[in-house]
C-alpha cells in the first residue's frame, strides 16, 4: 500500500471513532478559526482527493476535490447511501433558493436518499470527465476537523449540510473508491461558502498540493508548515486580483443546462507577460483576455493534471523554452507532451530540473514563478516540457494543472476577491506534505 493511501486511510479512521453523541458542536466551545482537510494525490489519475465524515451513523466519504467545483456531491445511488439524518430538500424550500434551483421533481423508485417527490434538483458536475445529470438536492450531518493553522484541533459536527445526490455511474472516472466531488467555487452552495454560513469562518480557502500528501485550509490562517519552528506561510504570500469570467465555463457538452447562463464559478487571474530566461514571450494579449462569449483568459484547476495552452501560447512557450536551452539535444517526445530531453543532460537542483524559470507576470506587478519542479515532468528517465497542446479553439487560453500547482501555496479569498500565492516552496526548504497532522487537542 503506497504511503498516501496509507495516509488517507489513516485520516479516515478518525472519523469512524466519532459518533453523532460524541462530535462536538461548535457551539459549545470556542469559535472555529478554520477547517482543514487532508489532501492526498491519486498517481493513476492525476487526481486529488479527500475526505469528510457525513451521515447517522458518521462515515467517512472519499471525494474528488475540484477547487472550480459548484458544490459537494455524493453517490446516492440504493445501498450506498444509509442515513437516518437524510433529509431532501422540499420545493420552495430555502435550501432550494440557495442552490438557486427553479426545478422540482417527482421519483418512481422511492423514497429513499437521492429519490424523493416534491424535491428540488440541482446540477451535478463530474468536471473531470465532463459529464453532468441532475441529482436530488438534500442536507445531512458532516463531520470535518478544525485546526488553528499549525495542528488539527477537535471534530466540528455540522448538521443539516446542503449536498447534491450523485450517482456511481457519474463518477466512473473519478479516483478509485471516490463517491462524488467536494467543489470549492465560486458559488453559494460550494463548501467554503457553506461553511462560513454554518460556522462563521471567512469565506477564504487555502490549498497546497503534493504529489503525495497535501492539506487544504477552509478559513483563517496562519498556514503553517514544518520543519520546526514551523514557516507562517499567511506571512510570505504575493497577491493578485481574482478575475471573474462573466460568461459560465460550463463544458460545451453541459449547454442545456441553466448553469450555462451564469457567470464562471471557477477562479480566473489575470495573465499580463510570460518570461522564460528573463526574455519576453510574444503572446496574444486577445487570448490573455475574455471575450464577448467569455472565452480565453486563464483559469486554475485542481482536475486538469497538467497546463493546458491555446495552441499559439503552447507555441510560443515551447519555442522560447527550447531556444533558451538550444545545446541540450531534445529526445523522442512521450505524449501528450511535445518537448522532452534526457533527465541527465538537465542536471538537478533544489527545485527541480536544471531548467530556465518561466515566469509569469500577473495584475499586481507580481510574479508567479515556475521552477523546474513544477515546470517539468519525469517519465522514465526522460523529463518533458509540462505543458499540453489544448488546440486552436479551446474554451479557456490557459489552464495551470495541478502539476504546477504542487508545492506552491495558494489562498483564495473570496470576500476579497484576490489570490495569495507563493511560488515553489522547494527553496523554502519545505514542502506542501509538511503540515503537522499529529493532533494537539
Amino acid at each position: 500500500m503506497s504511503p498516501s493511501i496509507s495516509f488517507l486511510l489513516l485520516f479516515l479512521g478518525l472519523f469512524l471513532s466519532f459518533s453523532p453523541a460524541t462530535a462536538r458542536n461548535i457551539g459549545k466551545a470556542s469559535p472555529v478559526r478554520a477547517i482543514l482537510l487532508p489532501v492526498t494525490k491519486d498517481p493513476s489519475t492525476g487526481q486529488y482527493f479527500t475526505a469528510i465524515g457525513q451521515r447517522t451513523p458518521l462515515k467517512p466519504v472519499k471525494l474528488t476535490l475540484d477547487i472550480g467545483g459548484k458544490s459537494l456531491w455524493v453517490a446516492c445511488d440504493r445501498a450506498v447511501y444509509i442515513s437516518s439524518s437524510y433529509s431532501p430538500a422540499h420545493c420552495l424550500s430555502p435550501q432550494c433558493s440557495l442552490a438557486a434551483s427553479k426545478t422540482c421533481d417527482n421519483c418512481w423508485d422511492g423514497p429513499r436518499p437521492g429519490c424523493n417527490n416534491n424535491t428540488c434538483s440541482n446540477v451535478v458536475y463530474n468536471t473531470v470527465e465532463r459529464s453532468a445529470q441532475l441529482g436530488e438536492l438534500a442536507t445531512d450531518v458532516i463531520a470535518l476537523e478544525s485546526t488553528d493553522g499549525s495542528n488539527p484541533g477537535r471534530i466540528i459536527r455540522v448538521p443539516n449540510f446542503l449536498f447534491s445526490c450523485g450517482s456511481l455511474f457519474l463518477g466512473e472516472k473519478l479516483a478509485e473508491g471516490a463517491q462524488g466531488m467536494v467543489g470549492l467555487g465560486r458559488t453559494n452552495t460550494s463548501l467554503p461558502s457553506l461553511l462560513s454560513n454554518a460556522l462563521g469562518i471567512s469565506k477564504k480557502f487555502a490549498i497546497c498540493l503534493s504529489s503525495s500528501k497535501g492539506v487544504a485550509f477552509l478559513g483563517n490562517g496562519p498556514y503553517s508548515l514544518l520543519p520546526p519552528p514551523g514557516m507562517v506561510i499567511s506571512e510570505r504570500l504575493s497577491y493578485t486580483p481574482l478575475v471573474v469570467n462573466p460568461v459560465s465555463t460550463v463544458y460545451p457538452v453541459l449547454d442545456n443546462f441553466p448553469d450555462k447562463s451564469w457567470p464562471s464559478m471557477e477562479y480566473f487571474i489575470g495573465v499580463e507577460h510570460v518570461k522564460i530566461n528573463n526574455q519576453i514571450v510574444e503572446l496574444s494579449q486577445k487570448l490573455l483576455s475574455f471575450d464577448a462569449k467569455g472565452n480565453g483568459g486563464t483559469k486554475i484547476s485542481s482536475v486538469v493534471p497538467y497546463t493546458v495552452l491555446h495552441t499559439s501560447i503552447y507555441n510560443s512557450i515551447t519555442k522560447a523554452f527550447v531556444k533558451s536551452i538550444s545545446k541540450v539535444p531534445r529526445v523522442k517526445p512521450v505524449a501528450p507532451f511535445g518537448t522532452c530531453y534526457n533527465s541527465s543532460s538537465l542536471g538537478s537542483t533544489r527545485v527541480g530540473p536544471g531548467v530556465p524559470q518561466i515566469e509569469f507576470g500577473l495584475r499586481n506587478n507580481v510574479t508567479w514563478t515556475m521552477f523546474g519542479a513544477n515546470s517539468m515532468v519525469y517519465i522514465n528517465e526522460v523529463s518533458c516540457l509540462a505543458f499540453v497542446d489544448g488546440g486552436k479553439n479551446p474554451r479557456t487560453a490557459i489552464v495551470i494543472g495541478g502539476h504546477q500547482l504542487e508545492d506552491n501555496f495558494f489562498e483564495f479569498d473570496v470576500e476579497r476577491s484576490r489570490l495569495g500565492f507563493t511560488s515553489t516552496l522547494l527553496g523554502r526548504q519545505t514542502t506542501c506534505a509538511n503540515f503537522n497532522f499529529t493532533s494537539t487537542a
